[in-house]
């Protein structure tokens, strides 16, 4: 292993979220993806890519950053990184068989043209996986709220409902969801790690994982910090939000 992949696993699987949070949805996308055409929107360095690409999936990583996209290149076996705007995919319509995008849309400036875009270029009968910022209880601690969104230039927090409806517009229909950090003191830990907690606050609680999956299992009602969601797009192509054309 290359110090390049040991620096990113470390950084993206020992993490009290991440590592069960993209683990579900590369999940949702399956075990095989030999012959299968993946795109990461928002991808970073590739490392979620990476793990498509290394179930065979055709996979593709897009990020504005060209840092992170730079950091992906020195990875033993990078998926292609692309530099690009989620709001602008340099891609034709129809061009996936898969998107994914893990906790990004709630940090665009359009979180609608992004999905505008996401739909644009997944092909008939394909899934997008995503998660989001849901916050349902973020109203109880509008301070540690605050401080979460200008840390983290967060625009916008998404209920599962609301993402549902979105992608229904879109013409995607939500086969599965999931909340995550779903009790009270989850989401409490959730945005005290991320006003509190420093660069690696949740990295350094990586070891809480475990008792927060135990507690999300335990827990009732609905909502949580962050929702997962599963949609397939219709056969027949829908009609386009935004207006995008082929590029």
């Amino acid at each position: 292993m290359k110090v390049a992949d040991a620096v990113a696993l470390a950084g993206h699987e020992v993490h009290v979220y991440r590592y069960r949070e993209a683990r579900t949805l590369l999940r949702w996308l399956g075990e095989d993806l030999r012959g299968l055409r993946v795109l990461d929107v928002a991808g970073g360095d590739g490392y979620w890519a990476a793990q498509a690409r290394g179930r065979g999936a055709q996979a593709v990583a897009l990020d504005l950053a060209s840092a992170k996209l730079q950091r992906g290149r020195q990875l033993s076996a990078p998926p292609a990184l692309i530099r690009g705007n989620a709001l602008e995919l340099p891609f034709a319509d129809a061009s996936f068989d898969r998107v994914m995008s893990i906790c990004a849309i709630e940090h665009f400036d359009d979180g609608a043209r992004a999905l505008d875009e996401m739909a644009r270029v997944l092909a008939p009968g394909g899934e997008l996986v995503m998660s989001a910022d849901a916050l349902t209880l973020a109203e109880q601690w509008p301070r540690l709220y605050r401080a979460h969104c200008e840390r983290y230039h967060v625009k916008c927090a998404y209920s599962h409902g609301e993402l549902a409806g979105l992608l229904s517009a879109r013409g995607l229909e939500v086969i599965a969801h999931q909340y995550q950090f779903r009790s009270r003191w989850a989401q409490r830990m959730y945005l005290g790690l991320s006003a509190y907690g420093g660069k690696f606050g949740f990295n350094a609680a990586a070891p809480a994982a475990p008792l927060v999956a135990a507690s999300d299992r335990a827990a009732h009602g609905v909502g949580g910090a962050i929702v997962l969601v599963r949609a397939r797009r219709g056969r027949r192509p829908a009609a386009s939000q935004g207006g995008s054309a082929n590029r």
